[in-house]
């Protein structure tokens, strides 16, 4: 189960201490059981009450605590994490300790607030664009340089693949949009195949095969490539040439959300054009844009 050698006796050390820890704090009246009175002389469940309710034998209950080389499968590893009250994150560590292929971590409730503080952080990449994707690409938020460099607003804030080959604004100004549509679709096969039963990305897909024949075609070739740094050049109607690194981040904590952060790539004036456009005659020559 959990491997042999020095690091397989260490993880079946910390399995055990892990489940031992979790069991006592969960509570027999947080179980659903009586306490057992004067009759318990430590807290939490035993081992016992944990087989009993998670529906599997004591004796492999046990075994399991102590780390033996014993058959685990996630669903009865899911039975145990739902008795002791298990985050996402923790069932994903027992998984690691028990030696099998971890879960994706679920957003939390307790962790919803985070999108206001990554919404914050993308505000604070001024005058840098930034913009936050959900799992599917679905645009979520995104700063004011992102509207004004790549062309982000309200009537066309929809899911940033389809918007990639749709966007009549954004194509115009994407003077690296050849060049760089290839890696686009391979790096959403790559996140398609990371959740392959998910009808959300096959939702996505065929929006846009149905939208653009280009996607559709490159969507053939099969090609898969992970997200990372993608070069960038944008061509803006009161500036000129504009060059980035465009870096996909997923946040631990809420992997449901990607944040796409822009920076100037070295040796150009990008920066420069950039504080420019944030200030505030950069915004008045806004107001008086030359059609791209």
């Amino acid at each position: 189960m959990a491997g042999t050698g020095e690091g397989g006796a260490r993880r079946r050390s910390e399995l055990r201490e892990f489940l031992m820890s979790r069991r006592a704090r969960v509570s027999p009246a947080d179980a659903g059981l009586p306490d057992g009175g004067a009759r318990r002389r430590t807290p939490g469940l035993r081992r016992e009450e944990v087989a009993v309710l998670a529906g599997v034998g004591a004796s492999w209950y046990q075994w399991l605590e102590q780390g033996r080389n014993i058959s685990v499968s996630p669903q009865v590893l899911d039975s145990v994490c739902r008795v002791l009250r298990m985050s996402s994150a923790e069932r994903r560590h027992l998984y690691v300790l028990a030696g099998l292929n971890p879960p994706s971590l679920e957003v939390e409730r307790a962790d919803l607030h985070m999108c206001e503080g990554l919404g914050r952080m993308i505000d604070a990449w001024m005058p840098y664009p930034a913009h936050m994707m959900d799992a599917y690409w679905n645009c979520v938020r995104y700063n004011d340089a992102s509207a004004s460099v790549l062309g982000m607003r309200p009537e066309a804030q929809d899911n940033c693949l389809v918007m990639f080959f749709t966007d009549p604004l954004y194509r115009s100004r994407a003077r690296s949009w050849e060049r760089n549509a290839p890696q686009v679709v391979a790096q959403y096969r790559a996140a398609c195949s990371e959740r392959p039963e998910d009808d959300g990305f096959q939702e996505v897909v065929a929006r846009a095969r149905a939208a653009s024949t280009e996607f559709a075609e490159l969507w053939e070739r099969q090609d898969i490539a992970p997200g990372g740094v993608l070069s960038k050049e944008m061509e803006h109607p009161l500036v000129g040439p504009l060059f980035f690194e465009s870096t996909h981040m997923q946040v631990p904590a809420r992997p449901d959300l990607i944040i796409v952060l822009h920076t100037p790539e070295e040796g150009t004036d990008t920066a420069r054009k950039l504080r420019w456009l944030a200030s505030s005659e950069g915004r008045r020559g806004a107001l008086y844009p030359v059609a791209g």
